[in-house]
C-alpha cells in the first residue's frame, strides 16, 4: 500500500495526538515519509506488544524502562539506551517489565499505522 507523503520538516511532540492501541500501550505517529516512519511507543507495566510480523523492517530504540524482547526463537532482555532490529516478516513482540518507552524506526513506512489507509 502507498504511503502518503508527510510533508511535516518539523515535528513538535506535543503537537500529535496519542493513538491508543490498548491494554496499557499508546503510540504517536511522529514522523514519516514513504521509506521511513519514526513511532514513539508508551507502554505500562506488564503490557504486552504480541507476537506479530510484517513486511517491513525494524529498528527500535530503547528510551525508558525495560522489556522481555522476542524476536524470531531468541528472546533477552533489553532495556534504556538498548536497540534491536528485526528483519522482513519475523515473528516478534515484547512485554514491559516496567512502565517504558520505545522508538520504533520502520522502513518502508507503515501505512496500516495512518488514519484512513
Amino acid at each position: 500500500m502507498l504511503v502518503p507523503l508527510n510533508e511535516q520538516r518539523f515535528i513538535k511532540f506535543a503537537d500529535i495526538k496519542f493513538n491508543e492501541v490498548g491494554d496499557g500501550v499508546r503510540r504517536k505517529i511522529m514522523s514519516y515519509g514513504p521509506d521511513i516512519m519514526s513511532v514513539y511507543v508508551e507502554f505500562k507495566k506488564g503490557s504486552i506488544g504480541a507476537l506479530h510480523r510484517h513486511p517491513h523492517r525494524q529498528i527500535t530504540y530503547i528510551q525508558k524502562g525495560s522489556f522481555k524482547v522476542h524476536i524470531g526463537d531468541e528472546t533477552q532482555v533489553l532495556g534504556a539506551g538498548d536497540h534491536y532490529y528485526i528483519p522482513a516478516d519475523i515473528p516478534h513482540g515484547v512485554e514491559a517489565l516496567e512502565d517504558a518507552i520505545l522508538i520504533d524506526m520502520f522502513t518502508p513506512a507503515r501505512a496500516d499505522f495512518l488514519p484512513g489507509t
